[in-house]
C-alpha cells in the first residue's frame, strides 16, 4: 500500500514514528515526513515557521508544495494528513475534488472547535476518517460525522510517569520551544530566572539543531546542562518552565509541575486573540478544564512573561495538587492512538 503522508511538524513526526511501528511492512510512505521514515519530498527544517507573519512570507513556497502533494496523490492508495490544518485542509479539498473515491484519514484534527467552526462541515464532507485525539472533540461535530476518538498519541511514546515528587525542588528543566522566534524571545528571561533560582538547570534543545543553530539562538549557555531527550529530562526534573505547545502536555502527563510561558510576535498575537475563542493556550489546561473546570497549571503570555511573574509562580506552586491532577488527566485520555489509527488505515 502506498500511503501519501503529510506531516509537516516535528511533533507530528514523533507520532508518525509510533504509528509506523503498528503498520504492516507493506505500507510505504510517500510525501512529507521525517527523513528517517523514508524518501520525503522536502527537508522538514525548511518548513519551520512561527505564527501568521512567517506563514505569509512562505505562501508561494507552500502553494508549490501543495501542488506537488496533489500530483503524488494520483499514485497513492490512501492519504494520511497529520495536524497542520493551514496546509492539510486545502490539500484534502483538492484531493477530494480530483480523486473523489480516494480514502483520506485526518489524524490530529484541526482545532476547529477553538476557531473557524465553519471548518467542521467542510471536514465532515471532505475527510473519510476523522481520527480525534481529544475526548471532547466529537461533541462539536454532527451526529453522523465520520469521527472517532482514537486515544492520545503521547500515551504511545511516554514510558515513565511520576508517582511521587521529591520533597524539594533541585532540578529545573527549561524548554524554550522548537521554533527560532520562540527561543530568541524566551532565552534572556530564562537565563535571568536561572540566576535567581540558583538550582540545577537543564536546557532542552531539539536534536536536529546544529552547533551553529545553538550558538545563534541560545547564546552563552553557562549555567545550563544541555539535554536533547525531552521526556527523560522532564521525568528527572522537579519543575519546568515551558513554552506553549506539545511540550506542556508532555510535562503534564509525565507529572512534572511546570509554568507555561509564551511570547508571540505582536501582530500574530493580535490576530490570534481576535480569531481564537479560548480562555487558555496550554493544551493540558484546555483539556483539563473540560472535565475539572479549573486550571491545571499557570500560564503567562506576552507582557506577562517576566522574571518576577515566573519566580512568584514557582514559589506559590502546589506541586502535590498538580501531580494528583496529572493522574486524572491521564485517566481522561485513556490510552494511546497508534494502534487504532493503524487499524483505520489498514481497514482492520
Amino acid at each position: 500500500m502506498k500511503l501519501l503522508v503529510s506531516a509537516l511538524e516535528h511533533s507530528a513526526n514523533v507520532h508518525l514514528h509510533s504509528l509506523k511501528k503498528e503498520l504492516s511492512d507493506d505500507v510505504e510512505f510517500i510525501g512529507i515526513f521525517d527523513a528517517n521514515l523514508g524518501d520525503s519530498i522536502v527537508d522538514l527544517r525548511s518548513l519551520a515557521i512561527m505564527g501568521f507573519v512567517d506563514a505569509i512570507k512562505k505562501l508561494r513556497y507552500f502553494f508549490k508544495l501543495n501542488s506537488q502533494m496533489l500530483h503524488l496523490a494520483k499514485e497513492a492508495d490512501k492519504v494520511l494528513l497529520i495536524d497542520s490544518s493551514g496546509f492539510n485542509l486545502p490539500l484534502a479539498k483538492k484531493i477530494k475534488k480530483r480523486y473523489p473515491q480516494k480514502e483520506i484519514i485526518y489524524y490530529i484534527l484541526p482545532q476547529a472547535w477553538a476557531w473557524k467552526k465553519k471548518r467542521i462541515p467542510v471536514l465532515e464532507k471532505t475527510i473519510t476518517h476523522l481520527a480525534s485525539i481529544l475526548p471532547f472533540e466529537k461533541e462539536y461535530y454532527s451526529k453522523n460525522a465520520p469521527i472517532t476518538y482514537v486515544g492520545h498519541p503521547l500515551l504511545d511514546i511516554i514510558k515513565e510517569y511520576k508517582q511521587n515528587l521529591n520533597s524539594e525542588v533541585k532540578e529545573v528543566a527549561f524548554m524554550p520551544g522548537s521554533r527560532k522566534g520562540e527561543i530568541v524571545k524566551l532565552m534572556p528571561i530564562f537565563k535571568e530566572l536561572t540566576a535567581k533560582l540558583k538550582l540545577n538547570a537543564t536546557i532542552i534543545i531539539p536534536k536536529h539543531f546544529t552547533k551553529e543553530d545553538i550558538k545563534e539562538l541560545y547564546g552563552n549557555l553557562a549555567g545550563f546542562k544541555i539535554a536533547h531527550d525531552a521526556h527523560k529530562t522532564l521525568y528527572e526534573a522537579d519543575f519546568a518552565f515551558i513554552c506553549s505547545g506539545t511540550a506542556t502536555l508532555e510535562a503534564a502527563l509525565i507529572g512534572t509541575p511546570f509554568v507555561l510561558s509564551y511570547i508571540a510576535k505582536p501582530l500574530d498575537y493580535y490576530i490570534a486573540s481576535k480569531l481564537v475563542k479560548l480562555s487558555h493556550i496550554g493544551l493540558a489546561n484546555i483539556m483539563f478544564t473540560q472535565f475539572m473546570q479549573r486550571d491545571l497549571h499557570p500560564e503567562f503570555i506576552q507582557e506577562g512573561v517576566t522574571v518576577q511573574n515566573l519566580l512568584n509562580a514557582f514559589k506559590e506552586y502546589d506541586r502535590t495538587a498538580f501531580l494528583d491532577d496529572s493522574k486524572h488527566l491521564r485517566t481522561y485520555l485513556k490510552h494511546g492512538s497508534s494502534k487504532t489509527v493503524a487499524k483505520i488505515i489498514q481497514n482492520i
